[in-house]
């Protein structure tokens, strides 16, 4: 039903329909469906062009964008990946699939020589949700905690129509991760024998670097604006998505990514998932249009999106690793004035 795009018009009109708790619902069996009929096809030793990798439908309404995605992780695109997989551990890897929300605030405010059209973050969702009872992940897989993470998240948001937009601009600046310095020094002293003094000194200075787990970011290249989140390994900073674990790492019991799901320091939800809300990330990307566009009844804005996600081994012993991603693609609607 996905394959041509009249059918995933239609889909997307049913979907609106249905309700948001009916859509989970249908979109979970029909993700679980993909999974079983791609795993049919790796045992037979037969690769086929599947649907497409990542399904997203998005509506326009009174200052709100919203785009719902949805996606099996067996379908997403190999970005990296380290070693292989057995059996149990894939068979945990590939039942779940990818749900996400992204939703932005936009308005208009009418200035002397110009229209401003001002986006921002409303909120934006992801959730890894496996596509099978607990019980079947833990009695033929390796458990519901083995699954992927988010670790990158990339939205675009550019004008369909650039004729009128003036200038495009953004409201955070780069900033970079705080390095605290720390000066130890000790002195020890000693008496010896035959009223000989010994006395040692020692000083020592330690450097530690504070990193945020997830580092946000806007951009603005020719008329499109960025919002970019990326995921750090908190230990040496590097960017989760494009980078590997050490295998050395990959064993320390006390690696952030180890319990990752119920430690309080943990950098996503309790059900493995991420929320930005506009409480933390309410920077702006604001375009300026001329004013010529004011007769324009709508105007349309495309949001693209690349989402990556990441397995590092979670409670499972093994060095297995890997990076995916999905891109979407949707059109939105917005009344100048």
């Amino acid at each position: 039903m996905l394959s041509t795009s009249q059918s995933r018009e239609a889909s997307k009109q049913l979907i609106r329909l249905l309700g948001s708790k009916t859509e989970e619902q249908w979109m979970r069996c029909l993700n679980l469906a993909i999974t079983n009929w791609k795993m049919e096809l790796k045992a037979a030793n037969r690769i086929l062009k599947g649907p497409s990798p990542l399904y997203s439908h998005g509506f326009s309404t009174s200052g709100l964008w919203k785009v719902q995605l949805y996606c099996p992780i067996i379908t997403m695109e190999v970005e990296n990946t380290n070693g292989s997989a057995d059996e149990r551990l894939a068979f945990s890897l590939n039942y779940h699939h990818l749900e996400g929300v992204m939703q932005l605030n936009c308005k208009t405010i009418l200035r002397e020589k110009w229209i401003e059209v001002m986006v921002n973050i409303d909120n934006i969702r992801l959730d890894v949700i496996r596509l099978v009872s607990e019980k079947i992940l833990n009695d033929r897989g390796a458990g519901a905690a083995e699954k992927h993470f988010p670790s990158r998240i990339s939205l675009q948001v550019t004008p369909a129509s650039q004729a009128d937009i003036l200038s495009v601009s953004v409201s955070k600046s780069s900033e970079n991760p705080k390095k605290e310095i720390e000066i130890e020094k000790t002195i020890e002293g000693s008496f010896e024998p035959l009223n000989k003094v010994g006395v040692q000194v020692s000083a020592g200075e330690t450097t530690t670097t504070v990193f945020k787990p997830w580092k946000f970011e806007e951009t603005a290249k020719g008329d499109s604006g960025g919002l970019n989140w990326f995921l750090h390994d908190s230990g040496n900073g590097r960017e989760v998505f494009s980078s590997k674990p050490s295998p050395m790492k990959l064993f320390q019991p006390k690696a952030w990514f180890k319990h990752r799901y119920s430690s309080a320091y943990r950098p996503f939800t309790r059900q493995g998932g991420v929320i930005f809300a506009g409480d933390q990330y309410a920077e702006t990307v604001c375009w300026k249009v001329d004013k010529s566009a004011i007769g324009k009844k709508t105007m349309e804005w495309e949001l693209a999106g690349c989402i990556g996600l990441t397995y590092w081994p979670n409670k499972y012993r093994t060095f297995y690793n890997e990076t995916r991603r999905a891109e979407f693609r949707e059109t939105l609607q917005l009344t100048l004035m």
